[in-house]
């Protein structure tokens, strides 16, 4: 399995230029390559990547592109496989091949994106030193601040530099994980705005909300952005304050979701979530509070901490009636505004709203994962297709302890 280890970077003032000129020339190789499909689409006529390679290495014998021999070759090749990659992304979209949500065709990079990287693979013999330095070609030894030790020698190395004005090495490294031990413990997650998850089992995780306690900072950043002259050199500064706190948030939400996720994962052999729609949720007047709670981050994270210590996860279908049933008997007791946080069944049960939905996702998990011999799924096997769980005679077996026939 592959992971990424992400490092700290902290070049010189001229290694920073160094790395600008790297990032501006990967840039514009990026582009040219662009316009060249672009123009061969018009011409109805294709350009295979040999060519856009044969291209490059001529363009750089030309005064108008002979700085590019500045920076390492494996740079600029690259930026062309990036180009290749988002083409085939964008091909795949259109067939449907390509799973997930609908991708546009490449765009053309500008100096003034918010995100700027360049990455270097074994042929351009980048190295650690003995010094706990990060060797590059053309650009030097930088310094990186190491939070641990790489598992195994990386394949490559990107860098970027972040709209804060951050740097960072990504190394892509070849890790064998051993699975978990297995336990007994399995959980449903019911998840919220109130309260960012609260789980079968009666713990419920309080949502930070991180964003919200530093709006009043970011407003004040924001503003005093808006009152600096375009162009001046305050207005950079100003700009850099608001990524600065822009990134502060968003790594402790990242840190949030990894610890939780991680948390979760370790003490739980199967874990089960609804399939929220966030899309939808965000374009309702929740959208800042939806957007801050980060729950496309947190599941995309316990599904892959799941499948790499060999534990089970599976999504709940979104129309699923987790708040409408009673976790006790069964029965459906209608929909309910979110102002109610307990209601009271007909069979005499008096539920919290949030427990309630999370064991009802536990009870529909544990049914979903049943094969057509009543045996549990392995976490390695891909889950049995989704029958119309939910019924009150599969939900009714599953919390008596008897397997669906």
């Amino acid at each position: 399995m592959q992971l990424r280890y992400n490092f700290r970077l902290y070049p010189t003032a001229g290694q920073r230029q160094s790395l600008a000129q790297a990032f501006g020339c990967a840039r514009v190789v990026f582009n040219d390559a662009l316009a060249a499909r672009q123009q061969a689409y018009q011409d109805g006529r294709l350009v295979t990547d040999a060519e856009l390679s044969k291209q490059l290495t001529e363009s750089k014998k030309t005064p108008e592109r002979a700085w590019l021999g500045g920076v390492s070759a494996v740079v600029l090749q690259q930026a062309l496989a990036d180009l290749n990659t988002a083409y085939r992304n964008f091909f795949g979209s259109l067939t449907g091949t390509r799973k997930g949500p609908k991708i546009a065709a490449p765009r053309f990079r500008s100096r003034r994106d918010n995100r700027q990287a360049i990455r270097f693979t074994r042929n351009a013999r980048f190295a650690v030193t003995a010094g706990e330095k990060l060797r590059l070609p053309k650009i030097g030894d930088v310094t990186v601040a190491w939070s641990r030790r790489l598992p195994s020698d990386p394949s490559s190395v990107t860098v970027v530099k972040d709209a804060a004005g951050r740097y960072f090495a990504s190394f892509v490294v070849e890790v064998e994980t051993p699975p978990l031990p297995d336990v007994d413990a399995e959980v449903g997650i019911d998840l919220g705005l109130t309260s960012f998850a609260v789980l079968s089992d009666g713990r419920v995780i309080d949502n930070p909300r991180l964003f919200r306690r530093a709006e009043r900072k970011l407003r004040k950043a924001q503003q005093a952005l808006s009152r600096k002259q375009k162009g001046s050199s305050n207005r950079g500064k100003a700009r850099i304050r608001v990524a600065r706190a822009h990134a502060k948030v968003a790594d402790q939400r990242r840190d949030f979701a990894h610890k939780l996720s991680t948390t979760i994962v370790r003490d739980n052999q199967a874990v089960y979530v609804e399939d929220l729609c966030v899309r939808g949720l965000a374009r309702t007047r929740l959208a800042k509070s939806v957007h801050d709670v980060g729950w496309s981050m947190f599941t995309r994270l316990l599904e892959e901490k799941a499948s790499r210590f060999g534990r089970y996860f599976d999504k709940i279908d979104r129309f699923f009636p987790s708040s409408q049933l009673c976790s006790v008997c069964g029965v459906i007791d209608g929909k309910k505004p979110l102002s109610v946080r307990s209601w009271t069944c007909r069979c005499g049960v008096t539920h919290d709203r949030d427990i309630n939905a999370a064991r009802n996702v536990l009870a529909a998990g544990q049914v979903e994962r049943l094969n057509a011999c009543g045996v549990r799924v392995s976490p390695g096997l891909v889950p049995a297709p989704r029958r119309e769980a939910g019924t009150r005679r599969e939900r009714q077996t599953v919390l008596d302890g008897v397997p669906v026939q």
